[in-house]
């Protein structure tokens, strides 16, 4: 028989959105799931739309006060019952193949993540084409922990985790306002490989009110508790070198982001990159086109 994979939906004001992500949770080809959904509070019509689900054994229904996000996916994770727990967050939506195609990866006994590829939608529900560029954002597989220390290239809605995995490194973070998955992929990443399909057998919604992903600036704050936590906690597990060119590469972001707001603190952010890295390119190119733009010089 095929092993029982738990699927977690968390939701705070997605009535519009959620019924579409369960749905295509009961579509899959891979039939031997359960549907765990997690209301953290909602106040719209999240109720009203699950009370179309109630009767369906395939799904546990949990209501709770707003708690946020990590509190939420970790009482999913305490109600699952399968050997693998597949997360979808409530405005995203799945393939009908999605599962089918990512379990046969957990052959590998070593495998404690798998992920995939997504295709994007706007809140209208309508397709468009986007892609996650950048050497650190491609998908890799097997030992990924330097990799991920660079950026977190796992896509959540696309996860599938081993339940062992939280077994022996926990849940989520719930101190953590964002980043609460890279933190996650981070320590589990240091015991377990990672495996992807390359295939894009999920659709990610971007650009709606609401979305989380917005708040670069908490984010940047979250990014830097999870990377100082995560080299406190394994010292020695990555290079020097690594560590370097990894705040390099972050400081570099930083610099291209802040560049049209402040760009005073745009260039200190380049150069703290050099700080870490000398030999870091992009930021001796960020610092010029700061110094261009300054002058009144257009840039490409």
């Amino acid at each position: 028989m095929t092993p029982l994979v738990s699927v977690v939906v968390t939701c705070f004001n997605y009535g519009k959105y959620v019924g579409k992500a369960i749905d295509s949770v009961l579509k899959q080809t891979y039939r031997n799931v359960e549907i765990i959904v997690v209301n953290d509070g909602s106040t719209d019509n999240t109720d009203e739309v699950m009370c179309n689900y109630l009767k369906n054994p395939k799904i546990v229904y949990i209501q709770q006060e707003n708690q946020g996000q990590a509190v939420a996916k970790n009482m999913g994770i305490k109600r699952s019952r399968g050997e693998f727990v597949a997360f979808l967050d409530a405005d995203d939506r799945w393939c009908v193949e999605k599962l089918e195609k990512q379990m046969v990866c957990f052959d590998n006994e070593r495998t404690g993540v798998v992920y995939c590829r997504a295709r994007y939608i706007d809140e209208n529900n309508d397709s468009f084409d986007y892609e996650m560029t950048g050497t650190y954002l491609q998908p890799r597989r097997g030992a990924v922990t330097k990799w991920l220390l660079f950026d977190n290239f796992v896509q959540f809605s696309s996860s599938i985790v081993r339940k062992s995995c939280f077994e022996r490194f926990g849940g989520f973070n719930e101190s953590l306002e964002m980043g609460i998955d890279w933190d996650l992929w981070l320590r589990i990443s240091t015991a377990y490989e990672f495996d992807y399909v390359d295939d894009r057998l999920f659709y990610y919604r971007m650009g709606h009110s609401g979305q989380m992903s917005k708040n670069l600036e908490e984010r940047q704050r979250c990014s830097d508790r999870i990377m100082v936590n995560f080299l406190g906690t394994y010292p020695g597990l990555l290079s020097a070198w690594t560590i370097r060119k990894a705040y390099a590469v972050t400081y570099c972001n930083r610099g291209e982001y802040y560049r049209p707001i402040d760009r005073k603190k745009s260039s200190w952010y380049f150069i703290d990159a050099i700080g870490q890295n000398p030999a870091e390119v992009a930021a001796y190119k960020g610092l010029v086109k700061n110094l261009l733009t300054a002058c009144g010089r257009g840039v490409s």
